[in-house]
């Protein structure tokens, strides 16, 4: 079976915090992402058991890396934007099974 080169990696912070998400990836060697906004819908439970509030507002911030740097980059995204902070991330990556770079013309 061909060996993922790529990992897409997923940081889901509270509004605000998305540039501190791109920082902190691009300090271990990722060369940028794509922010989405977003609209979290968890339920009083989940803010009671977790023990913090959930602000509804999040941005998404999408970023495919080379395998070899992923573990770095989650690393660096979570010290400075996890749940431990006011960004409240949850970072995770996925396989990414084809990338295709797009030439310019």
């Amino acid at each position: 079976m061909d060996e993922k080169k790529y990992e897409m990696v997923v940081c889901i912070v509270n509004a605000g915090f998305s540039q501190n998400v791109v920082e902190a990836a691009r300090s271990a060697g990722a060369r940028g992402g794509t922010v989405l906004r977003a609209r979290g819908t968890a339920n009083p439970e989940a803010e009671e058991f977790f023990n913090i509030h959930i602000q509804p507002e999040k941005e998404l911030v999408i970023m495919v890396v080379p395998k070899a740097i992923k573990d770095e980059v989650i690393r660096a995204v979570y010290q400075d934007a996890g749940l431990g902070g006011e960004a409240q991330g949850i970072v995770f990556s996925l396989p990414v099974s084809h990338a295709t770079k797009i030439k310019e013309s």
